[in-house]
């Protein structure tokens, strides 16, 4: 509902319908709602593994329904990979921080979160997995680092989705031997952004080829958008044959340059599709993902609690309430979302002002009594 604080929960859940709401959804039959100290506390004492399946069955349903079949990628679902702050304190929060020193001289201690979310070119960032980055040893001499956390993100994601067909988009940070190792023997395909500075020698090799190689070359057009393409297919990089295609993008206003390398052989007939359905598509774990979830209510960035589980609970169930979100906001039973609300600020205001002032209709106790209904997701 994006209330921003548990504080404001505490206050919009005072009323007779907010409770009697509860108790329906719930299947509950408490006199008032819980206090947030409570809900609170239940977190720490929660173990963090029963909270961090709960974003995955949310997944998982949704692609056994094949609700998800129409953005796949060559019959693979796109999984973006970034990293992201999450707390920041100025005094040590627990032998897990990461540490860093700021330019006044200061210790800044800090937690850094992993995601795995499945995007679409619709706009859906569903969170699939989770690895926070932290410090095993605090007497250990190296931390913990976004490269390290995604070796056991991959475990973790290859136990829970073993069967299922991945395509992985990540940032220049992952073109590099070990991460190529872990997709090949996970049998993942993968497109990542490349440039000169991740391995110079490939990058400066596949310059040299595209100049020579003309004929692998490729226009199209959007209106007016103008993108021009090349690739370069079977170079030696970390031990592996990849390829490398790139795009340069002209507008009226500006122009764009992306570079990826992928292990999917590129083609006349496929670079676009790569480009625009697949490199491009990274971009939705930032814009669609994170900057959702810390700008517009959720409060990714927002110590609900110091405690060690209860900060990764809370982390874990806001994936789960965006998921929730993100299904009403998309599907066919929310008309003309646009004109009717403007923006995901006013359907959280208006969904937390309905939670709290008018109770669910007695006929939806039991979902199951009602007949069928088929609910359609925005394409556009």
């Amino acid at each position: 509902m994006g209330l921003r604080s548990r504080r404001q929960f505490r206050f919009e859940s005072d009323t007779p319908e907010f409770v009697g709401n509860l108790n329906t959804l719930a299947g509950t039959s408490i006199e008032t709602a819980p206090h947030d100290d409570t809900v609170a506390g239940y977190l720490e004492r929660l173990p963090v593994e029963e909270c961090e399946r709960l974003p995955g069955m949310i997944v998982d349903r949704l692609v056994r329904m094949k609700a998800l079949d129409g953005w796949r990628l060559y019959g693979k679902f796109l999984i973006a990979i970034d990293g992201t702050g999450q707390l920041v304190f100025h005094k040590r929060h627990c032998p897990r921080c990461l540490t860093r020193k700021a330019a006044n001289g200061e210790t800044i201690y800090y937690h850094h979160v992993l995601e795995a979310k499945l995007v679409t070119d619709n706009g859906f960032a569903f969170s699939i997995a989770t690895e926070f980055i932290e410090n095993s040893d605090p007497k250990a001499t190296k931390q913990d680092c976004e490269l390290k956390a995604f070796v056991r993100l991959a475990d973790k994601l290859k136990a829970n989705f073993p069967r299922l067909p991945i395509c992985l988009l990540a940032d220049s940070l992952y073109p590099c031997a070990p991460v190529f190792d872990v997709c090949k023997a996970k049998k993942w395909d993968f497109i990542f952004t490349f440039k000169s500075g991740a391995m110079p020698a490939v990058f400066a090799e596949f310059e040299c080829l595209r100049d020579l190689a003309p004929d692998n070359r490729t226009d199209h057009s959007n209106g007016s958008v103008h993108q021009r393409f090349a690739w370069v297919n079977d170079l030696a990089a970390g031990g592996h044959r990849l390829n490398v295609f790139e795009c340069r993008e002209t507008t009226p206003k500006e122009e764009k340059y992306f570079a990826w390398i992928t292990n999917i052989k590129v083609g006349c007939a496929s670079i676009v599709t790569l480009a625009n359905r697949g490199g491009r598509q990274r971009w939705k774990i930032e814009n669609e993902g994170f900057n959702i979830q810390k700008n517009h209510g959720y409060e990714l960035e927002h110590a609900y609690s110091e405690h060690e589980h209860a900060a990764k609970n809370f982390y874990l169930l806001l994936q789960v309430a965006h998921a929730i979100n993100q299904l009403m906001l998309k599907g066919s039973l929310l008309k003309d979302f646009k004109r009717n609300l403007g923006s995901i600020r006013n359907f959280l205001r208006r969904l937390a002002e309905a939670f709290r002032n008018c109770l669910i209709a007695t006929e939806f106790d039991n979902p199951l009594d009602l007949p069928p209904i088929q609910i359609r997701f925005d394409s556009s």
